[in-house]
């Protein structure tokens, strides 16, 4: 019994060094920007009772750590300024450098704010040469989730200054929102970048800020029971995987240079191959080219893009693989290391794995090979052939409980640790997981702003949203939309008090939900924080705002704010995507007039009675050219919504 004492005697003797360590949050390191104007708490961690000290700015600043281990030291407002350092000592010593005092934003959201400048480095290579921004710093959160309560720290992140390298790994549309607003006021510019693809919008909220939602409630304490969150774990271990199945690609080397292959038919990239003849297939599908390289590029390094593939693929040149990305989202390109290409003929293959819906090549990208200035297009015929075919799943998949989609989860992991932080305000770019049901954002994006605000403890801390852009096929007729649906909610934020929306209606792409042109994006949510955060009352922020609607002879006249020295069409041509309706709510394509500064008169030869009035309210009504002079476009909006959402819910 003496030698058990002992030895645990001598066992806590060797971790106490180690535990009676200051410790600080990974927010609170080198290069970090600090809400400058606003009193700040400084706190960490430590042994029981340990005294902690802290030097800044030619002050000394004491305190005692709790029984927790537990301390904070409250700082005066400090001006913008950088260059600072602060000193802590316990029984340890940390030295914090390069310190800036600027405006912290948070942004945050799903894929949209999560895709980082290395994405679109083909489309802003200046922007990227030119990133030389000491005083912009970008602190990116890692995912993590945590469904039983908020965490107290990141497991690991650290803030990085903007420079062509490091601005590689920013968010590119929290870069270019902050580059705006910094060459404007030029103060420091922190950005916390916490963000999770494909994630909807109730993980973001805490669980205080669900006080109205009774079933979300029942959720998030039902998430809390281990026992029912092992048992999902334990179901999904225990499904066989019904789609393991042999590929005969696999099995005779279809990659390989020495490969003859026999029975290969055309196929077109890019293009679907549901669309050329391979009905309703699941499973993998072989393609391949034979190219003829000139003789000026053998040997040579090249670049090769293959636009977009659904899903997964598998690229080889010659036999030997050059790369591999496991789902369709992020744009393929590959580089072909020197020595690999040979003049004449070159072999390239291309093992696509599709599990649902249409599999290959996503049309209107890039697909070509370049080396220097010398491009080879890669567009058109090459041969096809199946390698395995994935048997229909039986039943119902397995239930799965997707952590990072749990309400509160991301908001405890993600967002919690930052809250001892001052913040100028928030960016917010999600919405795209939430159209599938887009009635509940109507209160979920008021909840979610009202909730962070009280957890900031300012109920007037700016919220800026990015609109969801104009994404898939074009529809030619007047239709419902539950992304136009998902954006009125978004605009209904408005109602807010310092609340913005950039519209981004002309800014996507029809075959992306992750369009390239993020510059434009950050730059209309500067805008807005000019606006509304930095005072700049005069800037044209916003495009054109309906204001009102009055009915003359058999025609909608429509008022709008937000014009600036007008309403402009942007190319000259008639305005359009509007559409009236009369009571039955039939809407027909309207023509559209524009008269004098702030007015539009719209008619229509199939309703003598109008009454409602839509505006873009499609999934993607390309071409918009509807703007005020500024070049700032008009939102989607409809002036049925209330009685249309009655009857799309009754």
């Amino acid at each position: 019994m003496k030698i058990s004492k002992l030895l645990t005697f001598l066992l806590l003797c060797a971790a106490a060094p180690l535990y009676a360590q200051i410790r600080l949050p990974k927010l609170i390191s080198d290069h970090m920007v600090l809400q400058r104007d606003q009193p700040l708490k400084i706190r960490g961690w430590a042994s029981p009772k340990e005294r902690v000290t802290l030097h800044f700015d030619q002050k000394t600043y004491k305190t005692l750590a709790n029984a927790a281990g537990k301390w904070e030291i409250a700082l005066p407002a400090h001006k913008a300024g950088t260059g600072y350092a602060m000193v802590l000592k316990g029984r340890n010593e940390i030295r914090i450098t390069d310190i800036a005092f600027g405006d912290v934003w948070l942004c945050s959201g799903q894929s949209n704010m999560v895709i980082n400048m290395e994405r679109v480095k083909e489309r802003f290579p200046k922007d990227i040469a030119a990133a030389h921004y000491p005083e912009i710093r970008n602190f990116f959160v890692p995912t993590l989730t945590n469904l039983n309560g908020p965490a107290e720290d990141f497991p690991k992140a650290e803030w990085k200054t903007a420079n062509p390298e490091n601005v590689l790994s920013f968010g590119a549309v929290a870069y270019f929102f902050a580059r705006e607003i910094y060459e404007k006021h030029q103060v420091p510019i922190g950005i916390i970048n916490s963000s999770v693809g494909g994630t909807p919008i109730e993980a973001w909220i805490s669980e205080g800020g669900f006080k109205d939602f009774e079933n979300i409630r029942k959720t998030i304490s039902q998430n809390k029971d281990t026992s029912y969150v092992n048992a999902f774990a334990r179901v999904a271990h225990a499904v066989p995987d019904e789609r393991s199945v042999a590929d005969a690609g696999r099995e005779g080397h279809w990659e390989s240079s020495s490969y003859q292959p026999k029975g290969w038919r055309n196929f077109n990239i890019p293009g679907y191959w549901e669309d050329q003849g391979l009905k309703a297939l699941d499973g993998v599908v072989w393609f391949r080219k034979t190219i003829d390289i000139p003789q000026q590029w053998a040997g040579k390094a090249a670049k090769l893009y293959m636009g977009r593939i659904v899903d997964a693929d598998e690229m080889y040149v010659n036999g030997e693989k050059i790369g591999h990305i496991t789902y369709q989202y992020p744009p393929r390109r590959y580089e072909i290391p020197g020595g690999l290409l040979k003049a004449g003929q070159n072999t390239f293959v291309i093992r696509v794995t599709n599990s649902s819906g249409k599999g290959g090549f996503v049309p209107d990208k890039p697909y070509f090979m370049t080396t220097g200035n010398d491009t080879i297009d890669l567009k058109g015929t090459w041969q096809y052939k199946v390698g395995a075919v994935f048997p229909p799943r039986q039943g119902a998949p397995p239930a799965r409980l997707v952590h990072q989609n749990q309400p509160t989860a991301l908001y405890n992991a993600m967002v919690a640790p930052a809250l001892p932080l001052k913040v100028k305000g928030f960016v917010w770019y999600q919405g795209e997981s939430n159209t599938g049901d887009p009635e509940p954002y109507n209160a979920l994006l008021p909840a979610l702003i009202k909730d962070w605000r009280g957890l900031w403890h300012d109920e007037r801390l700016p919220f800026l949203v990015a609109q969801l852009p104009n994404f898939q096929d074009i529809d030619y007729t007047p239709a419902e939309s539950n992304i136009a649906l998902l954006r009125e909610a978004q605009n209904k934020a408005l109602t807010l008090p310092n609340t913005a929306v950039a519209v981004t209606i002309d800014l996507g792409e029809w075959n992306d939900i992750h369009p390239l042109n993020k510059k434009d994006i950050g730059k209309r949510l500067a805008l807005a924080a000019r606006n509304l955060a930095y005072g700049e009352k005069n800037i044209t922020y916003s495009g054109p705002v309906l204001k009102s609607q009055s009915i003359e002879n058999n025609q909608v006249v429509l008022t709008f704010d937000h014009v600036s020295a007008g309403i402009v069409a942007s190319d000259g041509e008639p305005l359009r995507w509007f559409a009236l309706a009369g009571d039955d709510k039939k809407f027909y394509w309207a023509e559209a007039e524009i008269l004098g500064k702030d007015r539009i008169a719209l008619r229509s030869k199939q309703v003598n009675a109008p009454k409602y009035v839509r505006y873009a309210w499609q999934d993607n009504p390309d071409g918009v050219n509807f703007y005020n002079s500024a070049g700032l476009p008009a939102s989607p909006f409809r002036t049925d919504g209330q009685d249309m959402s009655h009857a799309l819910h009754r």
